[in-house]
């Protein structure tokens, strides 16, 4: 089980059943997401512990809380995460609570992943979710600034039993 905390224009499209925040089965914890209206329109999902981002497309929207598990397999696969691990966390994923965001830190930093990738979707002119979710998680985050600051080493260090906030 999982918590995915919504910003209010992803939850006015998806329309879920707002519950409390529970305790998670995963080790990356809460993770929070946001509609891009681009074309194609994408989802942006960040996790609340290591900030990794992961894009994924947002259409059909009703089943983007069962397609995310999937994203975030491609990505932590791409990052050379353990397997063992990679299916631990997807393991963890089969149910999901949809909360209203509550860490405004977090949403400050998927503000700027927004920003940042529609400057990098639009040098190509492409959208690939796994490229540009790894080109994010090498962007140094302030929230992370007494730990390893790049998304993608505050995950090897969550995963390898480092220090992580």
């Amino acid at each position: 089980m999982f918590n995915l905390h919504c910003t209010k224009k992803l939850l006015d499209r998806i329309k879920p059943e707002l519950e409390n925040p529970r305790n998670g089965s995963t080790r990356l914890g809460n993770w929070y997401a946001t509609a891009l209206f681009w074309k194609p329109q994408m989802a942006l999902v960040v996790n609340e512990r290591t900030l990794l981002p992961v894009l994924l497309p947002l259409a059909p929207a009703a089943t983007l809380a069962q397609r995310f598990p999937i994203a975030l397999r491609d990505v932590l696969r791409a990052l050379d995460m353990p397997a063992q691990f990679i299916d631990s966390e997807i393991s963890g994923m089969s149910e999901v609570v949809y909360a209203k965001t509550a860490n405004r830190s977090v949403l400050g930093v998927m503000n700027e992943f927004v920003f940042l990738a529609e400057g990098y979707r639009d040098q190509d002119g492409s959208v690939n979710p796994v490229a540009l979710s790894l080109k994010l998680a090498g962007t140094p985050c302030g929230p992370l600034y007494k730990g390893a600051v790049f998304p993608d080493k505050a995950l090897r260090e969550l995963v390898h039993g480092g220090p992580i906030h």
